[in-house]
Parts: C-alpha cells; structure tokens; sequence
C-alpha cells in the first residue's frame, strides 16, 4: 500500500520537500492513512493527522480544532469512511480547505484496501493520455448525446462548460483517490431525456433492477424501476432540497484497474462507464451553479456519447463504452 500510495501522490500530487500535509482519517480507515503517511514522510513532507472520534459521527459541521491544522498545510487527504449523513460536513470541509488556493486535496470517502492494491496501483500516465484525448474531443462542445441499448437517451448542454480530469492536480484543486474520470458541470438547465441506470448509485450501491430517470431542462421530474424500493429511497434521498434534482456532473470513467463494486468511489472511475450526478457542483471548473447540500452520482454501463460542437460538426467519441479516435 505504501508503494501504491507513493505512486498516486508522485503522479498526481507532485510533493515538494517539506511540504506541510494534513490526514483526516478515522478508525476504520487507519491502515490506509498509515500507508499515505509513510509515504508522504517517504517524500519528505512533514505530516498531521486527524482522527475522528467514532462517537461524534456522522459529523455535521467542520471540527473546530479540525480546522486549526489548516494553516500552513500544502496537501490535505481525507482517507475515511463514507457515511451518507456526512455529505453536508464533507462538503463544508471542502469548501473551507478550498478557501486556501495553495492547498492540494486529495478526497477518499469509503476507500478501501483493495482499492490500494487495484485502482490506486495503476499506469497514472496512461491515464493522463487518456483524460488529455477525450478533453481535447471535448472542445468547443455545444451539446452531447448519450445513448445506451438499455434505453438511455438524452442530451446534455456543456456549451462553454470545462471538461477536467482528476488525473494531476494543481495548487487549489481537489482530486479523488482512486481517481480516473474526466467530468464536467453540464448546464443546470440544458439536459433533457432519460438515463437509465444499470450499475451502481452513490448510497445505494449496485443495483439489482436498473432506475430510469427522466429529465426536463435540467430537473429530475420522475423515477421509476421495476424495484419500488428504490423508487421509494431514491426519492426520499433527492428531497433534501430543490437543487439536489438538478444536474450537476457529466463523468466518464477511465481507470482501466477500477471495479465496479457498489462503492461509488470506484465505480464511478471505471473504464467502459459513465456517470450523471445530480446536486452540488460550485467547485467545478468551469461554472457550476448548483448549490445542494448533495452531490450523489448514478452510474450505468456502455455509454455511445456523440458531440455536435458549436461549428455546428459532430462526431462519435464513445461507442459502447469505447473511446475512439
């Protein structure tokens, strides 16, 4: 673990001697925190950590002496479990550690052993390669069409929107580990159709029977699945406020050790997926608007996504899961 964290950090984070780091971790998660902070040491950072206590969870706001081991820090890793009723504190102690534009963060809620063995220990610069093909495809994009033989169709605006990847980050810039997707904030009030969604949703895990989402200018208008049971949690889980049914996040996943497990933060980064998110989306680049408290990615398999672009040309970049050119 500690060669594969040693990896991730060279590749992605790019660490300087003596860079000032910071861990926030809790008990379930300390073998990996470990691992990180051997290899930060390794690299000649100096290293805190922070370990919530268990009884206090699920956190709701940022700890205040959490807070007090900001100042200073170049680097910060969240190696912890990821509890649902934390989405709120996780997003809060983002944004507050994205208030200091030095800050490299790396974001791992619900990483695993596994993980570390897997879709951390993987060929960063492959993936570079690739995140820097399909943003380049990206350019100029006015709008996407998504497709599946599941019966997904619908049609996103991205126009002036930014493509990323989490494959190499700068100073004020957050990543997830294990990363491995380009993603974009599609316009709040430009997506309209169906998804369907056959692989995993973020809370909820895999999925057993596929949820089909209808959109309508950006906004969820209705869920339905041969399982009412996830009609019903799906439901209850989106009505924590008004922006958490509309879109947020296009992600296309492109780490070829990633596993589709029902753990979110891999899933999401599979190759051969893509990924709708709806909620949260102020700190992409590029010009979220939306403000949830939220942020909860569904997932589904073989996406044919096609780009017309703003002269007015198209062209296929995925064809089931595939990326061409």
């Amino acid at each position: 673990m500690i060669k594969a964290a040693e990896g991730a950090l060279k590749s992605i984070f790019s660490p300087t001697l003596k860079d000032n780091s910071l861990i926030l971790t809790d008990e379930y998660s300390l073998s990996i925190a470990a691992a990180f902070k051997t290899a930060l040491e390794n690299l000649g950072c100096e290293v805190d950590i922070y370990t919530i206590d268990n009884k206090y969870r699920p956190l709701k706001d940022v700890p205040p002496e959490l807070e007090l081991l900001l100042p200073g820090k170049k680097m910060v890793l969240n190696i912890l479990r990821a509890y649902s009723e934390e989405i709120p504190f996780r997003i809060k102690w983002i944004f507050k550690v994205e208030e200091n534009k030095q800050i490299k963060m790396g974001h791992m809620p619900g990483i695993t052993e596994e993980m570390m063995y897997g879709s951390v220990n993987v060929d960063f610069s492959l993936m570079m390669q690739t995140a820097e093909h399909i943003k380049s495809m990206m350019k100029n994009a006015e709008t996407l069409h998504i497709a599946t033989e599941e019966g997904t169709n619908i049609l996103l605006g991205v126009k002036n929107r930014i493509f990323s990847s989490d494959v190499g980050i700068k100073e004020g810039e957050m990543c997830n580990l294990p990363c491995g997707e380009v993603y974009c904030a599609p316009l709040e009030d430009a997506a309209n159709g169906v998804v369907v969604f056959n692989a995993s949703i973020g809370d909820i895990g895999l999925l057993k029977h596929p949820l089909r989402v209808f959109v309508a200018e950006g906004k969820i208008t209705k869920f339905e699945s041969d399982d009412p049971e996830l009609v019903k949690k799906i439901t209850e889980l989106t009505e924590v406020d008004d922006d958490a049914k509309i879109i947020g996040e296009l992600g296309i996943g492109i780490n070829p050790g990633a596993k589709i497990t029902g753990n979110m933060l891999e899933d999401e980064k599979a190759l051969g997926t893509a990924h709708i998110a709806f909620g949260n989306n102020e700190d992409f680049p590029g010009g979220g608007k939306n403000r949830s408290k939220i942020h909860r990615d569904y997932l589904f398999y073989r996406p044919n996504i096609n780009v017309k672009y703003t002269n007015g040309e198209t062209k296929t970049i995925l064809r089931n899961g595939v990326i061409l050119h």
